[in-house]
């Protein structure tokens, strides 16, 4: 298909269908969190981090094992998702775990995981 097939010819407004989206448009600000959050679990290693954490709340020991990575590394890492709140973490005795911050985090991971598996990639 050629750019023009997907490009309207017309000029004319829904005014409708402008306004409706109009009154439920959220405020800026909304948008640019979103976009940062997108950004934040758009780097590869995050998502290896994030993917894990889904299956099961870890220690750094064991993620930096499960990912071939130091545990420097992958402590950096969750620094950056903790302190955006994708990941939290508890203190057991000289152990922290960590896990993904709720439910829509979760959800979030795992409907883009599916998206990709879908695609067949």
């Amino acid at each position: 298909m050629s750019r023009s097939e997907f490009c309207c010819d017309c000029n004319v407004i829904h005014q409708e269908v402008v306004d409706k989206v109009l009154k439920k448009m959220p405020k800026d600000d909304t948008f640019l969190h979103l976009a940062s959050l997108f950004k934040l679990i758009g780097d590869s290693t995050r998502c290896r981090i994030l993917f894990a954490l889904d299956q099961e709340e870890m220690c750094v020991c064991d993620l930096a094992n499960v990912l071939n990575m130091t545990k420097s590394s992958v402590s950096h890492q969750l620094a950056v998702l903790r302190k955006s709140g994708v990941v939290r973490c508890r203190r057991s005795g000289k152990e922290v775990y960590y896990m993904l911050d709720d439910e829509h985090i979760e959800r979030l991971f795992e409907i883009g995981l599916e998206h990709m598996n879908h695609k067949g990639r």
